[in-house]
């Protein structure tokens, strides 16, 4: 660790030096509180031992300005003079310890092995916070992500909620969490539920929380996510495959902005954003009885679409490299070239599972290739088409998709030109294309285009 010595006794310091440097330790000296003080401003130091009594500063007065300067450091105030009144006011003004000379070098040792294995854990949540944020990052320059970044921005800072819609895989956990960090409520948590991965009986009591007694096993009360999200952020995912009956209830606590635990009788009141995601589209859903209208309206408040990769395959060779350096740097590798032929193919390939499948086969080309530079053979081969050719994967993606898809993406992509052009105004759009001004809104909103409507 890097750590400062300051006292004006000679002896102490390069006694201490001598221990510290025979530890593997970076030391630096100085002799007042003046010289501590400067040397913090120049340099960054984990540790530092400080005399209480020097000339001209002490280090009671030098403590204060270390600590503004490096407010992580530890500071070991050292003195001959045991007066616990001085230890109390060291502690009060942010001293980490207080030790007394003669110095016993078994305890400064001691010390520094606690403060050692502190700053390693302390590191490896800073690089494990470092990889949360390279993994939750919103790539790409197109125009769709354009416009879906503007969105989020003037969305996040409001309360609104809002309903995420897009395909499996396309990122809209990412997009709730940016939504998250954006907003007012980012110093408060974001927590999320999986509404397709628990049964409905369990949905309630992961959402509402349970009282003690309130079933076999509910051995104690427990909270809620709601309660766990308490002045941030829930995000309801895959909200399209609740239950009608969950839905009901969940309904009137977004109405009453109040839920009852399971097994209790008391309401308790909440302060939580709610966001909702889903891959389906709700308004079939609701025509087949399978979605409250009420709660739809409810939740789609600010309509928010992520498009699949296909809509916006221009974004790949940037989507690709990037999670190609991820994970190489991830497993310890030199991270290859990708050449034009497999970028190629890597761009006109389907992607069925977007981004996310995108993701899956660049870890797996971090991990299982040891070349210099990835080729169209290795692309093949994690994709499983060992003979294919670029031609070949073209074809395969006009096969892949259904008329609809095709017809669905150069719908949204006709309607977001013609947006552009008529700058939201949505009467010169109906005229331009030849419809109704209430068939233009309904597929405005379900391409997710209608919150940007200026006229």
């Amino acid at each position: 660790m890097r750590i400062l010595i300051v006292d004006d006794d000679e002896n102490i310091v390069s006694s201490l030096q001598w221990l510290l440097k025979r530890e593997g330790h970076q030391v630096t000296t100085g002799q007042n509180g003046h010289q501590a003080v400067q040397c913090c401003k120049e340099n960054l130091f984990d540790i530092a031992f400080l005399d209480v009594m020097m000339p001209g500063m002490g280090g009671l007065e030098a403590l204060q300005q270390i600590l503004v300067e490096q407010p992580e450091i530890k500071v070991f105030m050292i003195s001959g003079n045991a007066d616990i009144s001085i230890a109390v006011k060291a502690t009060k003004l942010g001293a980490y310890d207080f030790l007394e000379k003669p110095l016993n070098p078994e305890r400064v040792l001691v010390e520094l092995e606690k403060l050692s294995k502190h700053h390693q854990a302390e590191q490896k949540v800073k690089d494990l916070r470092k990889w949360v944020e390279l993994e939750f990052q919103m790539i790409g320059e197109s125009l769709s992500m354009h416009q879906l970044r503007e969105m989020i921005d003037k969305a996040a800072p409001t309360d609104g909620r809002i309903l995420i819609r897009g395909e499996n895989g396309t990122g809209k956990e990412l997009v709730a969490r940016e939504i998250h960090k954006k907003s007012l409520r980012a110093s408060h948590p974001f927590v999320q539920l999986n509404c397709a991965a628990l049964p409905k009986d369990l949905i309630e009591s992961e959402l509402f929380g349970y009282e003690k007694g309130a079933f076999t096993g509910a051995h104690k009360r427990k909270p809620g996510l709601i309660e766990q999200a308490e002045g941030g952020t829930l995000l309801l995912d895959e909200i399209g495959d609740m239950a009608l009956e969950t839905q009901a209830k969940l309904l009137r606590v977004l109405q009453e902005n109040q839920f009852t635990r399971v097994g209790g009788v008391k309401p308790h009141s909440f302060d939580v954003r709610i966001l909702a995601a889903t891959n389906k589209y709700l308004e079939k859903e609701i025509e087949q009885q399978r979605f409250r209208q009420d709660l739809f309206y409810r939740l789609n408040v600010i309509p928010i679409y992520v498009p699949s990769l296909r809509e916006r395959n221009q974004d790949i060779p940037q989507l690709a490299e990037h999670f190609l350096g991820l994970y190489c740097k991830k497993n310890g590798k030199r991270k290859p070239l990708l050449s034009d032929e497999a970028m190629q193919i890597l761009k006109y390939y389907p992607w069925p599972g977007n981004v996310r499948e995108l993701k899956n086969i660049m870890e797996r080309l971090a991990i299982m290739t040891s070349v210099d530079v990835i080729g169209q053979k290795d692309v093949n081969n994690v994709l499983g088409k060992t003979d294919s050719t670029n031609k070949e994967i073209v074809m395969e993606t006009l096969e892949s998709q259904s008329l609809k898809d095709h017809l669905q993406s150069f719908e949204r992509h006709l309607l977001q030109k013609a947006f552009d052009q008529y700058k939201g105004n949505v009467t010169h759009i109906a005229e331009a294309l030849k419809t109704d001004r209430a068939n233009l809104y309904r597929k405005l909103q379900r391409y997710g285009i209608k919150n940007k409507i200026e006229a």
